[in-house]
């Protein structure tokens, strides 16, 4: 099939080259002229797990190809992909449709031939009836359907989630835009359930689920608050809850607060959109409170840990929201270090495998920025770690105590053996235990 997908980010790019990957022709649209003409130039803009790879190998077959015009873009697409940002209002922190408005209008004025229409970015309940209305204004001749295709790929594993979904959600009662659907996914062969809902219904969907996971952190971050006071061990209450096949064991991991591209601006926009048609969603409303007031109780943790040191060196490990993103956006370490960061007393040093440069983007000068782990940590009083990455693991922590001026480790992501941390020498403290 031939797929124009509009926006080039987090979602559109991955996208665009996983379809690449089964075999269909893609065409990524996207007004940022240096950003099209980097992944032209075979240079990948952003960092996701085994992504590159696939870049490279489908740029070298011709299967994918980058343009800043929409017209040149969608000419004979089957179906175009609105992969645009919805980013939270400064204000109202409801979801900003402007890019996704554009986009359509602009998509109308050069549709020539049926095509399918989905909407892949997260968007409000009614946004696909305003992305049709937009097109037929514009364009009372075109052959169109507009298909709400919401999108579940994680940060960090959106090659791996692509091609091994749970489901795949696609709103529409039309069975020609059905059929195209099925046929994007033939591929598949049956491995993932496709489910056709109405499309309110699929625009709901995602709310819905990121909503839910959301709140599953935020309980299992009070439970590990409550296992801090009682004596039980977080870890050991995730695993016998996660055990039950009604709860699950996937986000049962305590940590400083849910961040990211999504679960922050969902949540906000669902309790938006709930108190719109006056509904009260108070669990989402709480989880919201509370993961706010987590990222400044992690702040609070790391500054207890030095507050009889005068002009405290503090060693950051971890600046992206999870490990496997180079994501920054609501990111909780971002988060704390701004916190800290009034009080002017800190030494900040900081390192990310991936996320330095859009750390900086945020923070600016006013911590500094290692190359390695043992540049971070050398002469800190504290090391405390924001961010999951898997490297963290396999450092040599006996090496780092020689270059820490003191011993004190904060896990806040609970990624390191804590006994033998200790083992080192350590004052080790995670979460929940």
């Amino acid at each position: 099939m031939n797929i124009a997908i509009v926006g080039t980010g987090y979602v559109g790019l991955p996208t665009g080259v996983c379809f690449a990957e089964l075999g269909h022709n893609v065409t990524c649209i996207d007004k940022e002229v240096s950003k099209i003409e980097s992944l032209k130039d075979g240079k990948i803009t952003l960092f996701e797990d085994g992504l590159e790879e696939l870049f490279h190998k489908n740029l070298s077959a011709n299967r994918i190809g980058f343009t800043t015009s929409m017209k040149d873009g969608i000419q004979n697409a089957d179906i175009i992909i609105i992969a645009v940002g919805t980013p939270p209002h400064p204000m109202t922190k409801e979801a900003d449709m402007k890019y996704i408005h554009s986009a359509a209008i602009e998509i109308a004025e050069y549709l020539n031939n049926y095509a399918v229409i989905a909407v892949k970015s997260t968007v409000p309940v009614g946004t696909c009836d305003d992305v049709e209305m937009l097109i037929k204004n514009k364009n009372p001749q075109a052959d169109f359907d507009v298909v709400s295709l919401p999108e579940f790929l994680r940060e960090g594993f959106a090659v791996h989630d692509f091609f091994n979904p749970d489901r795949i959600i696609a709103g529409t009662d039309s069975i020609k835009a059905q059929n195209t659907i099925k046929e994007l996914y033939k591929s598949f062969n049956g491995k993932a359930k496709i489910l056709f809902v109405k499309r309110r219904s699929s625009e709901t969907i995602k709310y819905a689920s990121n909503a839910f996971l959301s709140i599953k952190i935020h309980y299992i971050n009070e439970m590990a608050d409550f296992c801090e006071k009682t004596g039980a061990d977080i870890h050991e209450i995730a695993q016998g809850m996660g055990l039950d096949s009604r709860i699950g064991d996937k986000f049962l991991n305590p940590g400083p607060g849910y961040g990211g591209s999504c679960f922050p601006k969902d949540t906000y926009a669902m309790a938006h959109m709930a108190c719109a048609n006056e509904v009260r969603l108070t669990l989402i409303e709480a989880a919201i409170e509370g993961n706010i007031a987590r990222k400044k109780e992690m702040a609070k943790r790391i500054a207890q840990c030095v507050k009889h040191i005068e002009k405290p060196k503090i060693a950051i490990l971890g600046l992206a929201f999870k490990g496997g993103t180079d994501d920054c956006r609501e990111s909780p370490a971002i988060e704390i270090i701004e916190e800290l960061l009034k009080d002017d007393t800190y030494d900040i040093a900081a390192y990310d495998p991936k996320a330095i440069d859009n750390a900086k983007l945020l923070l600016g000068d006013r911590i500094s920025y290692a190359t390695n782990e043992c540049d971070t940590t050398k002469n800190a009083d504290i090391l405390a770690i924001l961010t999951d990455w898997d490297e963290f693991k396999n450092y040599d922590f006996s090496k780092i105590k020689k270059l820490m001026r003191g011993n004190k480790i904060l896990d806040l992501r609970n990624i390191l053996d804590g006994k033998k941390i200790k083992e080192l020498g350590f004052e080790y403290k995670g979460i929940g235990i």
